[in-house]
């Protein structure tokens, strides 16, 4: 019987996510990245792209959290950004890194989609000591509690719940049991 409702929660939380996900139409001969500097200007993306770049680089937590912060991500205190984390670069706005989170090496957090007829925004949320592993890619609109662990190379299309740990392409709950159903 627990087969049978799995793809029900499954759907709705997809429908969730995406219920959380601005759509803009791009109508025209072209796919929806060809009229970018519509959704931002010109001069803004290449600014958040050098400090992207900077903060990709440096090995300083401190500045990285500054300058993220300065181009509108929303950094708790002691959050940690590994070597070549790379947040959105057209809508750092959209996330949110709670208190001593980590954004593990490589790891993207993207805050939009541009498709064929449209372009997508949704904030990222990564919750309270929650940790995104290496190489691992967030997508729009996507929430991860707190004390929620994805692992590396994970692609995390759905929420995470808090204290879940995550893995795989899509991502899914790893282990037995009710550990999506804690109260914690």
């Amino acid at each position: 019987m627990s087969d049978a409702t799995e793809p029900d929660e499954t759907h709705t939380e997809t429908e969730r996510r995406h219920d959380r996900l601005t759509r803009v139409a791009t109508p025209g001969p072209r796919n929806s990245l060809f009229p970018w500097p519509e959704a931002k200007g010109r001069l803004r993306i290449v600014l958040n792209y050098v400090v992207i770049v900077v903060c990709r680089i440096s090995p300083s937590l401190r500045l990285k959290n500054w300058l993220l912060r300065r181009l509108g991500v929303t950094v708790g205190e002691g959050v940690a950004w590994g070597l070549e984390s790379t947040p959105d670069v057209f809508f750092p706005e959209l996330i949110t890194v709670e208190d001593d989170a980590i954004i593990g090496y490589d790891a993207t957090l993207l805050c939009h989609e541009f498709l064929q007829d449209e372009y997508r925004t949704g904030e990222v949320v990564v919750g309270e000591r929650a940790m995104v592993g290496a190489g691992a890619i967030v997508l729009p609109g996507v929430e991860i509690g707190a004390d929620a662990q994805v692992a590396a190379n994970s692609l995390v299309v759905e929420d995470v719940p808090a204290g879940e740990t995550v893995a795989g392409v899509p991502a899914a709950p790893l282990g037995g049991g009710d550990s999506g159903s804690r109260a914690d």
